[in-house]
């Protein structure tokens, strides 16, 4: 089975324009998801020269930048700026802020404004229900619940994905994102818990084209990758 087989979208997570490019090249991916971490671990040094350079160059595909601040008044306001950047833009919200206030009450403004919020860092089915609940009846939003990080802290993401996504076809405004994939699994995974995207880093997008091989085929070519390394290595035990 090839991913072009499933029905979960593919989503390119980074903040490198040239991966971001070729990862909309692929063919593969349907859409793109930033976040302050991967921005720093880019080196990026302008916020909106960023977006604007991304928008330009994956045009035509939905992409989501984060807000920065950390109190709600200065996230709207960033919010409002980002979403004028384009139609295509959702703008990412964090489900509550550092102190752990709900930013339910924002994203309810902000949906019923017409902004397309993608609210991120969710781990429970109680915060799925409360945002489900304040969104704007007929819009198109993205629920990013981090089943990598869940797993991250020994528990298994797919009994909440699965109850996630009923939930969020069942509102019919919040597609269910798997978030923090750490493995080309995680797509299968996600795919058969009926997650409508997954957004993956360009290592384990790298690692698609390997589906299909066998695990006989594995186990040569990672001989095969060791003994390349020892000659390159150079080294004799005897």
């Amino acid at each position: 089975m090839k991913i072009s087989d499933l029905n979960v979208k593919v989503y390119a997570d980074g903040a490198v324009i040239d991966d971001m490019v070729k990862a909309k090249e692929s063919g593969v991916v349907k859409g793109f998801t930033t976040n302050p971490s991967l921005m720093k671990k880019a080196g990026v040094k302008d916020y909106v020269d960023f977006a604007k350079e991304a928008l330009a160059k994956v045009t035509g595909m939905p992409i989501s930048f984060e807000v920065f601040a950390d109190d709600f008044d200065t996230m709207e306001k960033e919010a409002k700026k980002i979403s004028s950047l384009g139609d295509n833009v959702f703008v990412k919200i964090p489900i509550t802020n550092t102190k752990g206030v709900s930013s339910v009450p924002l994203i309810k403004k902000l949906s019923a404004e017409g902004i397309k919020v993608n609210i991120t860092a969710m781990f429970t089915l109680q915060q799925v229900k409360d945002v489900l609940a304040v969104l704007k009846p007929g819009s198109n939003n993205i629920i990013s619940i981090f089943a990598g990080r869940l797993a991250d802290i020994g528990i298994d993401p797919t009994p909440l994905m699965k109850k996630a996504a009923e939930l969020c076809h069942e509102n019919g405004n919040g597609w269910l994102l798997w978030a923090s994939c750490r493995e080309v699994i995680n797509v299968f995974e996600a795919d058969n818990c009926g997650c409508d995207i997954i957004t993956c880093t360009s290592p384990v997008i790298d690692k698609f084209p390997l589906i299909g091989t066998t695990p006989e085929e594995r186990s040569l070519q990672t001989v095969q990758d060791f003994n390349r390394d020892v000659r390159a290595l150079g080294f004799s035990i005897l």
